[in-house]
């Protein structure tokens, strides 16, 4: 039962291939997205820091994202 589950009539080095390259494409390409956004976040962090409090104060207060961007920062430090 295994067996023919595994060879699939023949097919199955086909069909096992395709979902190990499929699944290391999604895998690269996950990791890279993550560490350009953990880049982003970090440039990001560095301008906001720059700011005087009366610019963080409007910053944070039109922006959602960066209100989000900054509560992970601080959990992730």
């Amino acid at each position: 039962m295994i067996e023919n589950l595994i060879l699939m009539n023949g097919y199955g080095i086909y069909v096992w291939l395709s979902f190990a390259i499929t699944f290391l494409a999604c895998g690269i390409i996950y990791y890279k997205t993550y560490k350009t956004l953990k880049k982003y976040e970090k440039d990001f962090i560095k301008e906001f820091d720059q700011l005087s409090d009366s610019e963080k104060k409007l910053v944070l207060s039109k922006s959602k994202v960066a209100s989000q961007v900054l509560a992970t920062y601080n959990r992730s430090i």
